[in-house]
């Protein structure tokens, strides 16, 4: 067997604490796997005294992430502290300086600075991987940089937010309101510390900047993905989709058109007899659609420290073994900025209003939207209050664009109530 790949690794908390459980109970298989032992030497973590339930005896412990980084006994610096500044940067860009490979589950600071990450990598002939920074275990990078890399990828989508697809299914299982299971998600530790990051879909809107990048040959473009959250969804849309044969899911959409990159991260309907219907609890699934293989569908957990640190000890074990790709599966200095499109396919769309209890109030609404030149499918209004009505109604085929100008006309009506909640019906 041949010499040793050292490791430093920065956050020693759930994903960390993962991963030197791995290395402790399979390192022989890892050995075998990988044609060499991979060890870990020395680690860095915010609290030293805290009981992570693994064991750190003979690791080196280093307060500051960025000294660690730059240890000469380590070979390869693994950055499992999240966000996209301070440390978490400062401590990648050190490693990098210092002659160390990179592997990372951060997809904040990827989706900020993977170009010019990638860039300092490729430059210092080292390697940074990520696998664990998008679907938990699912090992959706390799399958578009390996598996899939003669093909021209058209179109990736996906539930890439496990807490917002636990949400939404126990929304529906349990009749629920968002509120009562928000909480449930935070007493049960499946929130990030700012949960904006996820039920906002900043999290998932991070990781669908990534898939982009290798997908379509450009470089990591966050600024520009269409990000709406899950937090004006309420029960009641829950309802009203299921009678329609639908589900809602936080889903994200990548597509290159003649006009540019669409990224968008919104919730939808799907139907709900499709895979990403059948979604359930905090999985993840991600589909990718090639111009050879077609349509494949991937399908795993999300999160947790078993199947993120499978993630990165999988890339661990690619790099001890010799594999050494450009990060987002191209050289950097290849990589084109992308030209932000928004997306222009029209599609049905599911809209609810709360109209006020007055005569004419349904028509002056469907002569704003018909104005707009949209026209309606299918409207349904359902128990109202003293004042107030909710109103369905399900479009055909019309633009986001078109849309929000119809929406924008309804506050003149003097007849809608608060905002109205406006939902693709997405063809999957």
């Amino acid at each position: 067997m041949t010499n040793e790949l050292r490791l430093g690794i920065a956050g020693l908390g759930t994903v960390g604490s993962g991963v030197l459980r791995i290395l402790r109970d399979n390192a022989e298989l890892i050995a075998a796997r990988s044609g060499r032992r991979i060890t870990p030497v020395a680690v860095s973590a915010r609290d030293r005294s805290r009981d992570r339930g693994v064991n750190l005896d003979g690791l080196a412990w280093e307060d500051d992430p960025t000294a660690l980084a730059r240890r000469p006994d380590i070979d390869l610096f693994i950055e499992v502290m999240g966000g996209h500044e301070g440390a978490a940067r400062a401590s990648t860009e050190a490693a990098l300086a210092a002659g160390k490979d990179v592997v990372s589950a951060n997809k904040a600071l990827l989706a900020h600075h993977g170009q010019a990450l990638a860039l300092a990598a490729e430059s210092a002939g080292r390697v940074i991987r990520f696998e664990a920074a998008v679907a938990g275990g699912i090992p959706v990078i390799k399958a578009l940089t390996e598996g899939l890399a003669a093909n021209r990828i058209t179109r990736v989508m996906g539930v890439m937010n496990g807490t917002c697809n636990y949400i939404l299914t126990r929304m529906e299982e349990t009749g629920q309101g968002y509120n009562v299971l928000f909480e449930e998600c935070a007493r049960l530790g499946y929130l990030e510390a700012d949960p904006n990051l996820d039920v906002g879909g900043i999290d998932a809107g991070h990781k669908l900047s990534l898939l982009s990048a290798i997908a379509f040959g450009t470089q990591v473009d966050f600024a520009n993905v269409e990000i709406e959250g899950i937090t004006a969804i309420t029960l009641d849309d829950i309802r009203h989709a299921g009678d329609m044969g639908f589900r809602i899911k936080l889903l994200g959409v990548a597509q290159m058109t003649g006009r540019g990159l669409e990224q968008r991260m919104s919730p939808c309907l799907v139907p709900a007899g499709s895979p990403l219907g059948q979604l359930q609890g905090g999985t993840n699934m991600v589909v990718l659609e090639g111009d050879a293989v077609g349509q494949i569908v991937l399908r795993g957990p999300g999160a947790g420290s078993g199947p993120t640190a499978s993630a990165v000890m999988a890339d661990v074990i690619d790099i001890a073994r010799g594999i050494r790709l450009p990060t987002f599966g191209q050289p950097a200095a290849t990589l084109r900025a992308a030209r932000a499109a928004r997306a222009a396919v029209a599609a049905p769309y599911y809209l609810r209003l709360s109209l006020q209890d007055k005569p004419g109030a349904l028509a002056k609404v469907a002569r704003v939207l018909g104005d707009a030149g949209i026209s309606i499918d299918r409207m349904r209004q359902y128990g109202h209050d003293d004042t107030a009505a909710p109103v369905l109604i399900v479009t055909h085929k019309c633009t986001r664009t078109t849309l929000d100008e119809a929406i924008a006309g309804l506050a003149g009506t003097g007849v809608v109530e608060g905002p109205p909640v406006a939902l693709r019906i997405e063809a999957v």
